[in-house]
């Protein structure tokens, strides 16, 4: 199999799992958007900063133990609870 041939079939699997990635994040999201409401409702805060230390501390681990850079696992998830946060807030204010 040619070079060319196999980085195409690389590329194409690399995108396939950036669109599987993108749709398990709007899932994800999803679900944090009804934690939101819940937590809107229930007078709670949007941010719970033990669960975001666990989520990171769990997180660390499991890229460690796959073969990911444990930092930049890091670097995403606090990407994504900051959005979250940020999404949380905002139902708070609009409840």
């Amino acid at each position: 199999m040619s070079e060319a041939v196999l980085l195409r079939q690389f590329e194409e699997k690399a995108q396939q799992i950036r669109a599987e990635c993108d749709h398990l994040l709007a899932e994800r999201f999803k679900c944090t958007e009804s934690v939101g409401r819940l937590k809107a409702d229930a007078g709670m805060p949007p941010a719970d900063p033990d669960r975001e230390a666990y989520q990171i501390d769990r997180l660390r681990r499991l890229a460690e133990t796959s073969g990911l850079n444990p930092r930049f696992a890091e670097k995403v998830l606090e990407l994504i609870i900051g959005e979250v946060i940020r999404n949380h807030r905002s139902i708070s204010r609009r409840a």
